[in-house]
Order: structure tokens, then sequence, then C-alpha cells
């Protein structure tokens, strides 16, 4: 697929002032084609919105499981600072989800390289090619994220050279629960009921207290669409399942993004099936200690922040804990990504 700049852009019928782009992608090994992805931005000056200052870099948003792109203030913080903001909702997610699909379904997360790929190009041809890109993954899609940089370091190192940063937000970087579900025994029974049955839905009732405390119709102060990102979340399957447990197992063994790495995580989970005002100042959602103890395997120059009382989506948590996690991203971005660096080639050697 070739990109341009400024070609095939549209409103957005989730936010005011923002546009969508559609990617066209190649055949679903899943068996559920036509897929597309979804990059969403900022609209031009003069469609809108006030003319932004220089761009001085950009960002590429990626979301998780059961989520799209909605949040509004988190590109205005990055357009304030002088990025370009980008949100990718990827195959069968958010805006890209059609009748024909299985939400959220993959059953090899290495699928979402071509789309994450094509927007790169997309930014670079926009932006400018000697743009720097941070690139921002949240749970499910902060997994994805770094296992993409990975295989792009020696696989596509052209693209490589485009990301500057990678800033994880409660990356799902391990199983949570019960220490017998990741057993190798468990592993396994989960690899072969997805060899078979990749759609089957994992037994297992979701509880609904995060999507609770973060939407306006219930304890929240956050308005999304409830059809795109359900209360609920929606089913788990077998096959993504053990799309993510490979993953996981990839990282643990230890990979190499290539690029200053900044990951912030709530400093608690509080597991529970029902709303209570604890669930609003921690990870409901993952176990912080695992993304404590897996952080490191991202290698290269990796900084992990605790943020008290942060919920899953440190972004949207309470006030002051989202206030703290900003100004954590600021400092980053100033001390470590605007700060003089030798050459990335020098560095690999």
């Amino acid at each position: 697929m070739s990109v341009s700049a400024g070609a095939d852009w549209r409103p957005d019928r989730f936010l005011d002032h923002y546009q969508l782009r559609t990617i066209p992608l190649g055949p679903d090994p899943d068996g559920e084609s036509p897929v597309t992805a979804t990059l969403v931005r900022r609209a031009e000056a003069g469609e809108g919105i006030a003319s932004p200052q220089p761009v001085t870099g950009a960002v590429l948003y990626v979301h998780g499981f059961t989520d799209y792109f909605f949040h509004e203030p988190l590109a205005d913080f990055f357009t304030d600072r002088g990025y370009a903001f980008y949100a990718i909702d990827l195959r069968k997610c958010g805006r890209s989800r059609e009748a024909h699909h299985t939400p959220h379904f993959t059953t090899d997360l290495a699928r979402y390289d071509e789309e994450l790929g094509l927007a790169l190009d997309v930014i670079a041809a926009e932006v400018g090619p000697d743009t720097r890109i941070v690139v921002a993954g949240h749970s499910t899609g902060g997994l994805v994220t770094a296992l993409w940089l990975d295989r792009l370091r020696s696989e596509d190192p052209a693209r490589h050279r485009r990301v500057e940063g990678l800033l994880l937000n409660s990356p799902w970087f391990d199983l949570q629960g019960d220490p017998v579900l990741r057993t190798f025994p468990v592993s396994m029974f989960i690899k072969a009921v997805a060899a078979v049955s990749p759609k089957r839905v994992i037994p297992k009732e979701l509880s609904s207290a995060y999507g609770e405390s973060l939407h306006s119709s219930a304890n929240g102060e956050w308005t999304y669409d409830l059809e795109l990102k359900p209360l609920g979340g929606f089913p788990v399957t077998f096959g993504f399942l053990d799309a993510v447990r490979t993953a996981q197992r990839r990282l643990h063994r230890g990979i190499d993004i290539g690029v200053p790495a900044l990951v912030l995580r709530s400093d608690k989970s509080h597991f529970a099936k029902t709303y209570s005002t604890a669930t609003d100042r921690a990870d409901v959602v993952l176990d912080v200690t695992q993304i404590a103890r897996w952080s490191g395997c991202l290698g290269g120059r990796v900084s992990v922040v605790p943020i008290p009382d942060a919920r899953h989506d440190v972004f949207l948590s309470i006030r002051p804990a989202r206030e703290h996690a900003y100004d954590e991203v600021d400092a980053w971005m100033t001390q470590v990504l605007d700060a003089p660096t030798p050459n990335r080639e020098e560095n690999t050697l």
C-alpha cells in the first residue's frame, strides 16, 4: 500500500474536530476478511480547531482489549507539547470492527504489525520522514507495540529509525490471577483448544467494576461509546488468549525494543467483582507486580514509574493520579527524548 499526505481523511463520527482514515489490509489469516484498520487524527487547522504549534514530533497511540481511541485530553496533552497526535483502532476493534468480525479477535498479535507499519508510513508522509515518533500503548496495546518494535528493529530498520521512544500505560505483560493459570499444562491446554476451536469463549464471567468506575452512566466521569467499549468487556476467546500468552512468553525471554521506554502503572491492584470506591484508586484489571517484574525484559533504557491511586488506564484515573502521570510523561520526554543521545547505530554495537 502506498501512502500520501493529506489524502483520504474524513470526519470522525465519534469525536468533533477529529478525522479518520481507513487503512485497507491484506487477507485475514483468521478467516474474517475483509479487514481494515482506522487511523484517527485531530482535524487540520482551519477545520474547526486553532492552529497547532510547530510540530516537533508525532505520537502513535495504540489501544488495549475492549477499547478504542476516545480520550481527547490525552491527545491535547501531546498536541500542546508540539506533537502531532495519531491513534489507531486496530483490525476488528473500535471503528474498524464490522458485523462479520469477532471483536478484537486474532490468533497472533504479530498480525497487527501490518497496520502499525502502514500507520508509521502515513505519519511520516504527513509530518516529514525525519520527524521523531513516540509510540504509546495501553494494556494489550503495550504488549503488541513492545514486540512489534523488537521485530521492527531487526526486520525493518528503516521504519524502526522513525521511532524515538515507547510509552507504555499498564502493559499486559503476564496473565493475572491464580498461579496455576500460568503453569505449562494450562498454557498447553489453552493452545490445544485454540488450535481446534479458536473462537470458543473462555468460560469465565467478566467483572464490570472497571467499566463502571470509568463511564459517566455509572460512577465515572468519562463518556464513550458502550458498543465499542462495553462496561463488562468483550468475551475472551481461546485463540486470542493463546496469542497473548505466546507473546508474553516471548517477552519473558527478553527482547530489545531499541528505544527508550517509560512504563506507567498503578501502585496497587484491587480485583473485585463489584464496584466500590477502592476501584477508583487501583488497577482492577492487571497485577501491577507483574508489570514491574517484566518491564526489565524490554531492553535498553527503561523507566518504570508507579502512579499512586492510578486506575488500569492511568490517564483515565482520578484527577490527582492522572495529573501525576502526565507530569511523569512530560519529565521523561524532556529528560530522555529531548536530551542529546549517541547515534542509535552506535548503541546497537
